[in-house]
């Protein structure tokens, strides 16, 4: 059955605005939680910028659910992992001027560095993932580092969603669609989880939800933003409904007219 990760950075983006003490991000993690959340994400940046490492500290003494700590693969964030056994930890790239995380990480360019974190995280009984484009070689290097999870970068298939009238049908969507379930495929053959992430929200979900062996879809900002709205609680539970609803109609075919 398909899970739902939330991440709940931008609850922290918030706060950090006003460089105060609320809203409170653990009290998302309740929020999420209660809706129906499998997981909570919270990336720990290098600049701070959102999350602080008070709130990792809390959210692994309260969270009742899986806690996925994405961070960059330097020494000092392998070392906070390693201390506070996250049930997983998602290594990204991160750059300083970035709004969001953007593409994949580039594990074919740094292996040793990737498979001594991931070693160092697997020692102490952390379950390492990867973030990174849905392409073959990426894939074929998480492998050989040690990951036993690949989270598919899902920008470039939601941006193409949003850039062709919403129309899931669109020759542009299907073919990013294409790429993402080959990469899934390829994942599961080498032993891999296959998850997915990154731009998606509640128009754009349903067809990755589809595709067949998918375990995890990890959401936020849609997520965050709806909750403005409708309530934290409410937002999530509607996120789990339309994943679960696309996925009890079975995997359609990617050639479909439906």
């Amino acid at each position: 059955m398909i899970e739902l990760g939330v991440n709940i950075d931008h609850v922290a983006t918030i706060r950090q605005a006003r460089q105060t003490y609320e809203p409170e991000p653990a009290w998302a993690a309740v929020e999420a939680h209660l809706g129906g959340a499998d997981g909570i994400t919270v990336h720990l940046r290098e600049d701070r910028r959102h999350i602080q490492d008070a709130d990792v500290e809390k959210l692994r003494t309260l969270t009742q659910i899986k806690l996925n700590l994405e961070m960059a693969a330097t020494e000092e964030m392998v070392e906070i992992a390693c201390r506070l056994k996250p049930e997983m930890a998602m290594l990204v790239p991160e750059g300083r001027h970035e709004v969001t995380t953007e593409g994949g990480l580039n594990i074919v360019a740094q292996e040793d560095k990737l498979k001594r974190a991931v070693d160092r995280l697997a020692a102490a009984g952390i379950i390492s993932s990867v973030f990174i484009d849905a392409e073959l070689d990426q894939i074929e290097a998480a492998a050989r580092i040690g990951a036993r999870v690949c989270e598919i970068h899902t920008g470039p298939y939601a941006h193409a969603f949003h850039n062709k009238g919403r129309d899931a049908q669109s020759p542009a969507v299907l073919a990013e669609l294409e790429k993402v379930r080959a990469a899934g495929a390829a994942i599961i053959g080498l032993g891999m989880r296959f998850n997915a992430g990154h731009a998606l929200n509640y128009f754009n979900v349903q067809p990755l939800a589809r595709l067949p062996g998918i375990r995890e879809l990890h959401i936020g900002h849609a997520i965050v933003s709806r909750a403005i709205f409708v309530g934290l609680r409410e937002a999530v539970r509607e996120m789990k409904r339309l994943m679960r609803e696309a996925q009890a109609h079975g995997v359609l075919p990617l050639s479909s007219n439906r």
